[in-house]
């Protein structure tokens, strides 16, 4: 059953998106919409051409890239030892879990400008954005995931006199692998919002700051044709730390139903 269904997996995958494709193309012309509200298919196909060619969206591409996975290293190095910290103390839990949550719960996009004023119009600032976001998801798998330990495994290894630092590195951290993978499959996706967050709050260079030049000259085309790119650039990092998770949680099957934080 399951041979069969990847086997069509790729050609439903490949059939859907021509469909849409050509249902867009088809919308456009049959209800002759604007090329200022939606642009056709073909028209963001152009766009993107031109400005691949032209070589602006690679520079601009490069920018956005490098504050995502810099936002993303930060923002998953700081998760993963706060996790660790709070999931095996209980007192850091009752202490300091409160401010951080209380911390995630402020919008992004309202602190986003104080932290360019701070920081400046440059990379940092757009790092730093990228970082608050990726950090909690990271964060709160990896203390689902500590606690998610099994207690008979934990007590057989009290039993055999094992250290608090042999049980981490044999039974929880191993067990809390699978959701640490899932909180940073989440956290690589946001960074990319965090990344044109920033731009759009101030920047002189990168993919955001590219959409808001476009906005402005009303180059709806292309427009679409950044966003497609920043689709392309998600899907790829989602894959990317896909096929991480499964050469290094290669004993276990991360299940759909672990606990993600947002």
């Amino acid at each position: 059953m399951m041979a069969r269904e990847r086997r069509v997996e790729l050609p439903l995958t490949i059939l859907l998106a021509v469909l849409f494709v050509g249902g867009w193309q088809w919308a456009v012309w049959f209800f002759a919409i604007a090329p200022i509200i939606i642009p056709g298919p073909i028209a963001v196909a152009v766009a993107l051409r031109d400005g691949i060619l032209s070589g602006e969206l690679p520079a601009h591409f490069i920018v956005t890239f490098g504050e995502v996975m810099m936002g993303f290293f930060v923002g998953a190095v700081l998760g993963l030892a706060w996790g660790v910290l709070v999931g095996l103390s209980p007192l850091m839990e009752r202490v300091v879990y409160p401010y951080i949550v209380a911390f995630q719960t402020v919008p992004k996009v309202a602190i986003a400008p104080i932290i360019v004023i701070w920081f400046g119009y440059g990379m940092t600032s757009k790092v730093i954005i990228t970082a608050t976001i990726a950090f909690f998801p990271v964060l709160a798998n990896t203390i689902v995931g500590l606690r998610a330990a099994p207690r008979d495994q934990v007590e057989l290894m009290i039993a055999l006199t094992a250290s608090r630092w042999q049980i981490f590195r044999l039974v929880r951290f191993p067990q809390a692998l699978p959701y640490i993978f899932v909180g940073l499959d989440v956290a690589i996706v946001l960074a990319v919002i965090g990344a044109i967050v920033g731009e759009f709050v101030g920047a002189q260079s990168g993919l955001g700051y590219l959409i808001l030049q476009r906005d402005f000259n009303l180059d709806m085309a292309g427009v679409f044709a950044i966003l497609l790119i920043l689709s392309a650039l998600g899907i790829g990092l989602h894959l990317l730390v896909t096929r991480l998770r499964r050469h290094v949680v290669f004993w276990m099957e991360a299940g759909g139903d672990l606990t993600v934080g947002a």
